[in-house]
Parts: structure tokens; C-alpha cells; sequence
């Protein structure tokens, strides 16, 4: 049995036709770059996560800098975010000129410690922002990271790219802070069919700004209020989400039912460490990340085996040689750096089969077998 660790071509055969029909319906009226189907999304999502507004931009990068640029963040200023997640995080900090300062993670989440927050801002005044991930689809700790965030007068963006559905004590990721990141890379949740992204906010002033400067910081045709660049969500991409959209649901129900079942088949295996949720979290398992000392060892076993697994992330960002400028050492920050040698993102997916679960389970515990002594 061959089995990879996502399958998006599988999720498109069952909406081939409501999709060919959304994309059908764009050509015939030529409303390639925002137009009715964009705004329809923009409404369709930001009622999705109880917001009031939702901007949908180019991708989610774009999504991170522009909330940024949205509260005016830039040279002289600071914000916090983890080292353990994709690049685009810190990207988009430096790229609005600002400071990046990490905080580690928390070992059983890999999302942001607020304790560690806690102690960064009482060491660095100048923090406007804080950048929560919530990783592999875990909601970080919200509300004791809008505390702390509340007492030092910074903003909260959540990067929610892997975080679409998640709720923290009831609400939806995109409703937690002051804005939300999201990003609907193909491989997300809920995925487009290119780049494309969108913020959520439930400020009505900075859904207005997010909108002037994700078009060139125009008001009306012409009309420039602010510098603005070019990050619209094209018409093509908002048709195929609101295909999609209506599905995301059932699709995280579904990853949280096989999330389940790896955590039933690995739970006591030794050297093996499966992810769970507390009680306020309801993560939706964009990745299924276990932690192994021996991971690479591990991953090249399933390999063998045809299964696919893959280290998300294996270098955190303090120690990547394009942001050596942040003056981090090896050791700074331990959880991380911990998280960074052993975790290993197994096969998951809406259209994965019960079988197909059992068989990386087995393979998993063959492994485990093998290695005691």
C-alpha cells in the first residue's frame, strides 16, 4: 500500500463539477480580479468564523504583513512571535521593516508559552505586535496570550494558515485577537487551487485599511489614500473556496476522527509521542505531527514502507541562515530547538481510509519493536 501524506486530487474528483461550474461562471463574466464572487467569499468566511469583516489578499504572507501594515508597525517597532513555524512568519515582519523577537513554544502544543511571552514583554517595550501560530491546526493558548497582550497595549494577529475551523473555548481561530492571518495554499484545510489568502478582523477601520492596501492604497479608481501593493484575492480562486467552504467542516471532522484512531493505535509505543488537545482547544489536525527521538530513522522506515512522512519543521527559524541577524544562538530557545529534532508529520487527510491509518500504525510499531533492546 502506497500512501502519501496528502491527496488533494482526491478531494477535487468529488467537487469537479461544483468547481468546473465556479470557474465556468467567473470566465462567463470576465470578473477576474475581486468582483462578485471575491466579495461573496469575503462575506461567506468572515460569518464562517464570526467576524465581522474578512479581506481576502494574494496569499498568506501578504495576510501576516498587511495586518501589520494595517497598524501602522514598521522600523523602530518590535513583535513577538515562535520560532517553530514556517518562514512566512518571521518573513513577513521583517519585510514591514519591524523587529523580530521569539518566544519558545510549548512542548505538548508547539504553540506560543505565554509564560515565556510574558517575560519578553517586560523586557522589550517596544513589542506592538504578537504573532501566535496555531500550528499543525492547535489553537495556542488565547487567552492567556490577549492577557498579556492586553497588559503591554500590543496587538494580537493569530497566524491561523493551519488553522481553519480550529476553536479555542468555543470560537473559531480568525475571532481570537485583533486580526487573523489566513492562508489557502492547495494543501490547507481549506485550500484554492493557487495562492490565496484573507484576514479577518472585527475592526471595522482596519478592514478598511487592509482593503486600501491590498489595492494599491486606492479608495476609489485612481485615488491613492495610503501606499499600497498589489495582493488581491483574484475572482477564480474566492469561486473555488466557496465550493469548498460549505465541506470544511465535515473535512476537520473527519481529520479529528483519524486523528483519534493514531492516537488509540500509538498511544503507550514506545519512543513514540502522540499529540493531544486540552479541553478548551478543538484543533483540526492540518498536520498529524508525533515526536521521535529517532525520527529520521523512523521516517526512512515508513519510506521503505511507501508511506510518506515528512519533518514540519526540521531547522527552527533562529538557526536558519537567512535570519542569522536575529542574534539567536543555538540553545536560546530549547523547546524548539527539541521540537525541530523529533517531530514527524504522518499521513492525514479527509479521504484517507480507516485501512490506511492501520497500516502506518502498524509500521510504526514494527519499527518501535525493532529498536528495544
Amino acid at each position: 500500500m502506497s500512501i502519501p501524506q496528502a491527496d488533494l486530487l482526491a478531494q477535487h474528483q468529488t467537487l469537479r463539477a461544483e468547481i468546473d461550474a465556479a470557474l465556468r461562471r467567473v470566465i462567463d463574466t470576465s470578473a477576474f480580479v475581486r468582483g462578485p464572487e471575491v466579495a461573496a467569499f469575503e462575506a461567506e468566511f468572515a460569518d464562517y468564523c464570526g467576524v465581522a469583516h474578512a479581506v481576502g489578499v494574494g496569499n498568506g504572507t501578504d495576510a501576516l504583513a498587511l495586518s501589520l501594515r494595517a497598524l501602522d508597525i514598521g522600523p523602530g517597532d518590535a513583535v513577538a512571535t515562535v520560532p517553530f513555524s514556517f518562514a512566512a512568519t518571521v518573513e513577513a515582519i521583517l519585510h514591514v521593516g519591524a523587529t523580530v523577537v521569539l518566544v519558545d513554544i510549548e512542548p505538548q502544543t508547539f504553540t506560543m508559552n505565554p509564560a515565556a511571552l510574558d517575560i519578553v514583554l517586560r523586557t522589550h517595550p517596544r513589542v506592538r505586535a504578537i504573532v501566535p501560530v496555531h500550528l499543525y491546526g492547535q489553537p495556542a493558548s488565547m487567552e492567556d496570550i490577549v492577557a498579556c497582550a492586553t497588559r503591554s497595549g500590543a496587538a494580537v494577529i493569530e497566524d491561523a494558515a493551519q488553522a481553519h475551523g480550529a476553536r479555542y473555548q468555543g470560537r473559531r481561530a480568525g475571532a481570537l485577537g485583533t486580526m487573523a492571518a489566513f492562508s489557502f495554499y492547495p494543501g490547507k484545510n481549506l485550500g484554492a487551487l493557487g495562492d490565496a489568502g484573507a484576514v479577518t478582523t472585527g475592526d471595522a477601520e482596519l478592514a478598511e485599511r487592509l482593503r486600501l492596501l491590498r489595492d494599491h492604497g486606492q479608495s476609489r479608481k485612481y485615488v491613492h489614500d495610503r501606499l499600497g501593493f498589489n495582493s488581491r484575492l483574484d475572482g477564480l480562486q474566492a469561486a473555488v473556496l466557496r465550493v469548498k467552504l460549505p465541506h470544511l467542516d465535515r473535512w476537520n471532522a473527519r481529520r479529528r476522527a483519524l486523528a483519534r484512531l493514531y492516537q488509540q493505535a500509538l498511544a503507550g509505543v514506545a519512543g513514540i509521542e502522540v499529540p493531544g488537545a486540552a479541553a478548551e482547544r478543538e484543533p483540526v489536525y492540518h498536520l498529524f505531527t508525533i515526536r521521535c527521538a529517532e525520527r529520521d530513522a523512523l521516517r526512512e522506515h515508513l519510506a521503505a514502507q511507501g508511506i510518506a512522512a515528512a519533518a514540519h519543521y526540521p531547522c527552527p527559524l533562529h538557526l536558519q541562515p537567512a535570519f542569522a541577524s536575529f542574534g539567536y544562538a543555538a540553545g536560546s530557545f530549547p523547546v524548539s530547538e527539541a521540537a525541530a529534532r523529533t517531530v514527524l508529520s504522518l499521513p492525514l487527510y479527509p479521504e484517507m481510509s480507516e485501512e490506511a491509518v492501520a497500516a502506518v500504525c502498524a509500521a510504526v510499531r514494527t519499527w518501535a519493536e525493532r529498536r528495544r533492546p
